[in-house]
């Protein structure tokens, strides 16, 4: 279940601090994952884990996906937020809580339940709900306490085999999602003396929005079994790169006579469009 709060600062005072209020409401996690910030690397944070034996990992930037499930949940708290919010965007920790409790109570397909349902093992129901008699809402509800009271120890009991069946579907979820990733990535397969262009992955700021982030042109000199392309350029050393960052070089050709323009890649046929 998503947990957020408001801090004035993220330094390692405040983040320990409410560390401690969910370790109160919750129990102490076996472990904590975290990035390499230095409000979670830091004495007192460390003297905190050893104190409540947690054991603290770290992720890296060379496995961003360790870190994947935060940023999917700050990413939905971040879009409720954005609905939300005044135009001077600064009521957002006022409508936090709001948020987390409409992230809660939404239906998540990766655990084919709530989040509020996998902590406490039962369906929130609103008080509106109850009020205007919502059948879903009522079909569930019973007011005699000893009827109750047996069907939420059932609940109570069967917490654990929900929380097992959410993570089967969490891993079935993304094997999906991996595979359907996995079917849009193209097999790009370069040859010694292809003319490429690589992609810039660390131009961040345009200076205008027509600039392009492919560098190049580059030739290839050297093919690795393992899909390593060596390139070499006139203006400087060779380097190593994967193919994901490379592209052909597409050559292209205007016959004024004929009005057709002519294109060319490294590989392939070339392709022919008249033009009236």
């Amino acid at each position: 279940m998503g947990e957020a709060k408001a801090l004035p600062t993220n330094d390692a005072r405040v983040v320990c601090k409410f560390l401690k209020s969910l370790f109160a409401r919750f129990g102490t996690p076996r472990a904590i994952i975290s990035d390499r910030g230095t409000h979670f690397c830091n004495d007192q944070f460390s003297k905190v884990m050893l104190k409540y034996g947690v054991t603290h990992r770290l992720s890296t930037a060379y496995h961003p996906q360790t870190s994947g499930q935060v940023k999917v949940s700050n990413r939905g708290l971040k879009r409720i937020l954005e609905r939300t919010v005044g135009e001077n965007r600064a009521s957002w920790s006022d409508k936090l809580d709001d948020a987390l409790w409409a992230f809660r109570t939404a239906f998540k397909t990766p655990i084919g339940c709530t989040p509020y349902k996998l902590v406490y093992g039962k369906a929130c129901h609103l008080p509106i709900e109850l009020e205007h008699k919502a059948y879903w809402a009522l079909k569930h509800c019973n007011y005699d306490l000893k009827t109750a009271g047996d069907h939420r120890k059932v609940q109570l009991n069967e917490l654990n085999e929900l929380r097992d069946q959410a993570y089967e579907n969490s891993l079935i979820y993304k094997e999906r999602t991996k595979r359907l990733h996995d079917s849009k990535i193209k097999n790009r397969v370069f040859n010694v003396g292809d003319r490429v262009l690589l992609f810039n992955s660390r131009l961040k700021i345009f200076s205008g929005k027509l600039k392009t982030r492919w560098t190049g042109p580059f030739t290839v000199a050297q093919v690795f079994p393992y899909g390593t392309v060596e390139l070499s350029s006139t203006n400087g050393p060779n380097f190593k790169d994967c193919p994901g960052f490379l592209k052909s070089l597409v050559l292209a050709v205007w016959s004024l006579d004929h009005k057709s323009f002519t294109s060319s890649a490294s590989f392939g046929n070339p392709i022919s469009n008249s033009i009236d």
